[in-house]
């Protein structure tokens, strides 16, 4: 028997008297596996819950399959729980279904062919065969081994309980227990959180392998690529939500041509809209039938004026006409990417310098320690530099470039070049006066002058509706956003970004990525970001301590970033 649809029809929720989703529909059919994605506040995780049942719409419906799994952010089972009791819940369904056939296969043994109901039981009997064919169950015990193993908890006894786990511990067991289920549908809300590499390598495996529907939302562009087969693109559109085939390579190469639409449609209807008006302005009035009447005009002048002044007329109507309906029809004017003011940071640099381009790297350091946190030998950040620091959790990424922005005191020889101005990006946000707005922050961060320069709406990093917004109200992501508006408005020599695609949607880590490659100034990112890394065409910085606590600086040339 095929696998059930998820289907969604017209869904709409309002959250705090803000209408979150309004009238979105969709199909998940068994075998797509459909990646949610769009800013913070959208309506990933909204939409996943309505899904899900969890939580109900205003207006709309949804069908889903019985057995639907959602991975929620927190575990259904109390601190007492173990692994055990959550591996058995996972099982439960499996052993049920293996239950059920072993005691059909004993009523048809003891069924005659043309007894009646044999028909209906054969009917059930091959349901639940192909049940347990899709779900694997023969296989269900062995399959939460290589479950636990792949996410890094095979080593954990099953008697341990969820109290002795940690956060991301408790998440992976989570996505374990729905990993070894195997539901005819499967919701995932940032599945890749807590993740190692080999983790999520093996995550993308298991939802591949998966026969039902898969809906999930997800910050992981490399996840996104690897699992998706559409993408439904949550973020304010010309025709609202636009869902796209394929992966997040196709979607990045048709965002890109529906800009390119976007940005052609907007000139062509402004060029119109300005012709329009001087058409119905000034053309049409200029055009008088009050000139000076020559002699061989005289008797006919009265019935010729008057059929100018009609024809006139009717072109100012017509394009009256047309300019009224083309300025309540016409598209928005696209968002503009975020972009690196490299042309201003260029003549910062010149001033700083004397005019004068000068040899040497803006920051070396040498034998520098951070005991119980960074053993480093040696790096030179030049003024164009593009660098990637890399490695494990505790590997000392944030140390470093908080060394480098001299916030933290280290060992050993740390040398600056006079002048340089440095600007870090931290993973944790915060503002002195959280009771300020958003506007009031930027213009007074960098002053009336530079704010005018570089208006923070032109930046496309705040809604003009979060601008009036007390800072300390915003979410995470939203500080950080802030955080770099004020670091883009004036680039400093030297820019630190920690985790830069942290909380942000992937449409605008494609942009900041893209930002980095423009314009001078030197860049150190440190990033466990998959899709940055695996695109990153600069040098590398691999914080992989061994005995000895050295770490090895990736050969590569500095080519600045970019993606093919």
């Amino acid at each position: 028997m095929p696998q059930p649809a998820l289907i969604a029809h017209d869904l709409v929720r309002n959250l705090g008297g803000r209408r979150v989703l309004d009238g979105v529909s969709l199909t998940a059919s068994p075998g797509r596996r459909i990646g949610l994605i769009g800013e913070n506040g959208v309506g990933k995780s909204t939409l996943l819950r309505l899904l899900a049942g969890t939580d109900e719409p205003e207006a709309g419906g949804v069908t889903r399959p019985s057995d639907l799994g959602f991975l929620q952010q927190e575990m259904p089972f109390d601190a007492g729980s173990t692994i055990a009791a959550v591996l058995d819940e996972a099982l439960r369904e499996i052993r049920e279904v293996l239950a059920d056939l072993e005691r059909l296969t004993e009523d048809l043994a003891r069924t005659a062919d043309d007894a009646p109901g044999y028909a209906e039981l054969l009917d059930t009997y091959g349901s639940r065969l192909q049940e347990a064919q899709d779900r694997e169950a023969w296989d269900a015990d062995r399959r939460a081994a290589v479950v636990l193993e792949g996410l890094g908890l095979g080593a954990f006894a099953h008697d341990r309980t969820l109290g002795s786990l940690s956060g991301g511990q408790r998440g992976r067991l989570a996505l374990a227990a729905l990993l070894v289920r195997r539901p005819s549908a499967l919701l995932l809300d940032e599945p890749t959180n807590h993740l190692d590499d080999g983790a999520a390598a093996f995550v993308e495996e298991q939802v591949r392998g998966l026969p039902g529907a898969v809906v999930l939302a997800s910050h992981d562009r490399a996840f996104l690529d690897a699992v998706c087969t559409d993408l439904i693109d949550l973020d304010p559109a010309v025709d609202g939500p636009v869902r796209y085939g394929g992966n997040y390579s196709a979607y990045l190469a048709e965002k890109r041509a529906e800009r390119e639409r976007w940005e052609r449609r907007y000139a062509d209807e402004q060029e119109e809209l300005e012709s329009l008006r001087h058409s119905a302005g000034v053309t049409a009035h200029a055009v008088a039938p009050d000139r000076g009447r020559r002699d061989n005009e005289k008797m006919g002048y009265g019935h010729r004026a008057g059929r100018v002044q009609s024809q006139i007329s009717r072109r100012v109507r017509n394009a009256t006409r047309r300019l009224e309906e083309l300025e309540r029809a016409q598209v928005g004017e696209p968002p503009r990417p975020l972009r690196f003011a490299g042309a201003v940071l260029a003549a910062e640099v010149a001033a700083a310098e004397g005019g004068e381009e000068r040899d040497g790297p803006l920051v070396s350091l040498h034998g520098v320690r951070v005991p119980g946190r960074l053993a480093l030998d040696g790096v030179e950040v030049s003024p164009t530099d593009r660098l990637l620091v890399t490695g494990g959790n505790g590997a000392g990424k944030s140390t470093l470039l908080a060394v480098l922005a001299g916030h933290l005191m280290a060992e050993g020889e740390i040398r600056r070049r006079p002048g340089v101005t440095v600007g870090l990006l931290a993973q944790d946000t915060a503002f002195d006066r959280p009771d300020r707005t958003v506007r009031d922050t930027y213009e007074l961060s960098l002053g009336s002058v530079r704010a005018e320069a570089v208006p923070l709406g032109s930046l496309g990093l705040m809604h003009e509706a979060d601008l009036g917004k007390p800072v300390g109200h915003l979410s995470v992501g939203q500080r950080r956003r802030l955080a770099l508006a004020l670091l883009v408005a004036r680039p400093p020599h030297l820019l630190l970004l920690d985790e830069p695609t942290n909380h942000l949607s992937p449409r605008l880590c494609d942009e900041l990525e893209d930002a980095m490659g423009s314009g001078p100034g030197a860049i150190v990112v440190a990033s466990h970001d998959r899709w940055l890394r695996e695109r990153w065409q600069g040098r590398e910085l691999r914080l992989d301590p061994d005995g000895t606590g050295r770490s090895v600086l990736d050969s590569r040339p500095s080519l600045g970033y970019g993606r093919p």
